[in-house]
């Protein structure tokens, strides 16, 4: 036991602190907001990936499943631009998200520097086809997932560029208190929006006099990088390192402006793979994590909740459990990381390590070897999450795999549940013993 507070010692005294700032850092904070803000962008893109996706083979005969197939065939071409524009666009509305945010966070209003982090965007990460008078084609197939690097950099370096040259007054032209005062910030800007634009032009021309365009040139260098935190090994590191933090009261947020973008870039680039009837390049993403590995919330609860219920003898371990297993049921666990306590009680941290882990390793396995489908849409958080595993792969087996996942983790807790519940029901005897006696 002694071991054991000197390591809550070090991680409440050196590593919670650097974890609070990593969490806290403007870029980070800006980065994980602009993808929590996303959610009806991703949730509408998800629904119209699964319209698009019947779950229909050749030897289908299901009137409902046969009539889904036509209506997504008949309504391809309108189905298809939706989601080019919702999910299919993420690393616009990240760009926008992190501009906004960023400037929130120096409270310098946002809709200018806006404006020029879509111009931006747009010119480095689109590719020119056509720019005749009469038609202007685009080739923007980086939009989505794949160009989220060059959307993050452009966010931040257009508010970074803006507020240097606000804060210096660069080229600020003054105007005279009798104008108003939206008026006075377009002059106040133009000079630097002049510099970003040129900028960004220079940027462009540099990549087009090589044939492609940032967000490409980007993403083909950072290729192997990219497979590597798809790897099994990475998946599992992210998610025994998220749940030591849950296990020291860090709150998984403070790596939500790193994971995001790989999670929710992946389900981007895989509902792409999705709608043009491709394989799909990747398993971890945010449905993976959500519905496949943290199912019920940190520490893969849902298994233990039930135990607490049916098994338990302790009051209190009885009573968190009929409080917590809604809760867990839509992937909030905090009711049993608080109420039992999971957090920073030794008891629980092998299992509460184990089950998540255990729940990634068989997942990702299931999902490489093509047991299971891979996710291609994210629905909701709230969604419990064999109903979600389901949605999001279109796939039965997903479902069974998710219950199945559910009981292994309620077997790796049941020991450790034994063992705990004896010492609170012999507390809560002893302590109506003593009460009995004083009365």
């Amino acid at each position: 036991m002694s071991k054991f507070n000197s390591v809550t010692a070090v991680m409440e005294n050196k590593v919670m602190p650097i974890a609070n700032k990593f969490g806290q850092q403007r870029h980070l904070a800006a980065i994980r907001d602009a993808f929590i803000s996303l959610l009806p962008i991703t949730l509408a893109g998800g629904l119209v990936a699964i319209i698009s996706s019947p779950p229909v083979t050749e030897e289908t005969t299901n009137g409902f499943l046969l009539a889904w197939e036509k209506f997504a065939l008949n309504n391809a071409e309108v189905l298809n631009w939706v989601f080019a524009f919702t999910l299919g666009a993420m690393s616009l509305y990240v760009c926008i998200g992190i501009t906004h945010f960023l400037c929130r966070f120096y409270k310098v209003n946002s809709f200018i520097p806006i404006l020029f982090s879509t111009m931006g965007f747009f010119l480095l990460v689109t590719q020119p086809q056509e720019l005749g008078f009469d038609a202007k084609t685009l080739e923007f197939s980086f939009i989505d997932g794949k160009g989220l690097l060059s959307a993050i950099l452009i966010g931040i370096g257009t508010t970074e560029l803006y507020r240097i040259m606000q804060q210096k007054e660069f080229g600020k032209i003054k105007m005279p208190p009798s104008v108003p005062a939206s008026l006075s910030d377009v002059f106040a800007s133009l000079i630097p929006g002049i510099v970003i634009i040129v900028g960004y032009t220079i940027v462009y021309a540099i990549f087009n006099s090589f044939d492609t365009n940032m967000a490409q040139a980007m993403f083909d260098f950072l290729s192997p990088t990219f497979k590597s935190a798809d790897s099994l090994a990475f998946v599992i590191f992210i998610t025994i390192l998220t749940h030591i933090f849950w296990f020291f009261g860090i709150h998984d947020a403070a790596l939500g402006g790193v994971m995001g973008p790989i999670r929710d870039g992946n389900i981007s680039i895989n509902a792409a793979a999705q709608m043009a009837g491709e394989q799909l390049p990747h398993i971890f993403t945010t449905s993976f994590w959500t519905y496949f590995t943290a199912i019920g919330g940190a520490g893969s609860v849902i298994g233990l909740a039930f135990l607490l219920i049916f098994l338990a003898k302790s009051k209190q371990l009885k009573n968190v459990g009929k409080v917590g297993v809604v809760p867990a049921l839509f992937n909030i666990s905090e009711p049993l990381i608080f109420g039992i306590p999971l957090m920073l009680n030794p008891m629980f941290l092998i299992p509460f390590l184990l089950t998540s882990t255990l729940n990634a390793t068989i997942s990702y396995i299931c999902m490489s070897i093509g047991l299971v489908g891979k996710t291609f849409s994210m629905l909701s958080w709230q969604m419990p999450p064999f109903i979600g595993a389901f949605f999001s792969t279109l796939d039965w087996k997903a479902f069974v795999l998710v219950i199945l996942l559910m009981i292994l983790d309620a077997i790796l807790y049941y020991p450790f549940v034994k063992a705990y519940d004896r010492q609170l029901t012999k507390r809560e005897l002893e302590s109506m013993a003593e009460t009995d006696t004083k009365s």
